[in-house]
């Protein structure tokens, strides 16, 4: 039997953001996955400076054979015929960066230090006499559950199976461009651009990195998706935003977004992090920021059980989380997924279409939380 002090299960940022703070701690982590890195994961990707910063990321050395492509603001409006004002918002900075998942993830988890189980799925899970036993092969008094919406370790606590939750689901495509479409795009790279649906149960984009083109649109009311990505698309190219049909079918994914997902955080020996816990940000869907830092968040509460500075690791664990991300919604509130009212989609459109709102709520507090400072690096 092969032992260690951590099982992490799932490999993308959240699993190798924890495996990366264990490790630097000097514990002995090994991360299971059922895919070989790097795998194609298609996400608008982007990555703000506070992720940069908690993950001691240095951006030029990243860049050097990946795509970071700098952000400066975002394009905003409301996804309605005609086309209503739209709110151009340039901070003439970098604000965030736009990535491609498929590299960052690979660079992640090589990054973090830990032994790889990659191709290896998680077939079975016991407890005994206080330790978890993997594929009856691997040993540990610790496991963290990394592997998305439908984290199998998730499912072995029963979260993925347990109360309804309103379910966010999407649909993209990322795609290389040709020279030619690459010289004629209308999409600026450092302005992706956020069409909000007339409904205001999600939103459309699109977004430039370099050569590379992510078209993509996300609901809170998953009836008849294909169809609203199809509208969509037709709409950007009667816009003339796109220049071409897509080359191929989008992708779906689905995701909770914090305060509307029942799962539980973890159980006695295991803690969820990212999208197994149900922790994208409500306003935007975004889930790269939230699954780092529960990730960092869950290595530094399982350090301070082992140092006897927390009752446990599971509860160490859920009060830096709550504190970083804020009490959840009570659960009766309405739920977002849930049409809105006339008068504020009437609203909408004049809001969405006015850069001081779409730069201080839209972007400042929805998109890129920028006034929450970076986790210090561990």
């Amino acid at each position: 039997m092969e032992r260690c002090d951590v099982v992490v299960v799932g490999g993308g940022p959240a699993g190798s953001s924890c495996a990366w703070r264990l490790r630097r701690a000097g514990l002995d982590v090994v991360v299971l996955d059922k895919k070989r890195f790097p795998r194609d994961k298609i996400c608008a990707g982007w990555v703000t400076p506070q992720i940069l910063e908690a993950l001691a990321l240095d951006p030029r050395d990243y860049a050097k054979e990946r795509v970071l492509q700098p952000i400066h603001g975002f394009r905003v409006s409301q996804l309605r015929e005609p086309a209503g004002p739209e709110a151009r918002v340039d901070y003439g900075r970098p604000v965030s960066y736009a990535i491609r998942r498929c590299e960052l993830d690979a660079y992640l988890l090589a990054r973090s230090g830990a032994r790889l189980r990659l191709g290896e799925p998680l077939r079975e899970l016991r407890r005994e006499g206080g330790r978890w036993i993997v594929n009856g092969a691997l040993e540990a008094p610790l496991l963290v559950g990394a592997g998305g919406h439908f984290c199998p370790v998730a499912q072995e606590l029963g979260a993925v199976t347990g109360p309804p939750a309103p379910v966010i689901a999407a649909q993209e495509i990322e795609f290389r461009m040709s020279e030619a479409d690459a010289a004629r795009c209308p999409v600026e790279p450092e302005l992706p651009e956020l069409y909000f649906t007339a409904d205001l149960a999600g939103y459309g984009w699109v977004v430039r990195k370099g050569d590379w083109l992510n078209v993509g649109l996300g609901r809170q009311d998953v009836h008849a998706l294909s169809e609203h990505v199809a509208r969509f698309v037709e709409t950007l190219r009667a816009r003339g935003r796109l220049a071409a049909a897509l080359p191929a079918r989008p992708h779906g994914h689905a995701y909770l977004l914090y305060g509307e997902s029942q799962r539980p955080l973890g159980a006695e020996g295991v803690l969820l992090v990212g999208d197994a816990a149900g922790l994208a940000y409500p306003r935007s869907g975004e889930g790269i920021r939230p699954a780092v830092e529960s990730g960092l968040l869950a290595a530094s509460a399982i350090l301070e059980a082992r140092a006897g500075r927390a009752p446990d690791a599971l509860a160490a664990y859920e009060r830096a989380l709550r504190t970083r991300l804020g009490a959840a919604p009570a659960a009766d509130a309405q739920s977002p997924a849930r049409p809105a009212p006339g008068w504020k989609r009437a609203l909408a459109g004049h809001l969405l279409g006015s850069p001081l709102f779409a730069r201080h709520v839209v972007l400042d507090r929805w998109f890129l939380h920028r006034r929450e400072p970076a986790l210090a690096a561990g």
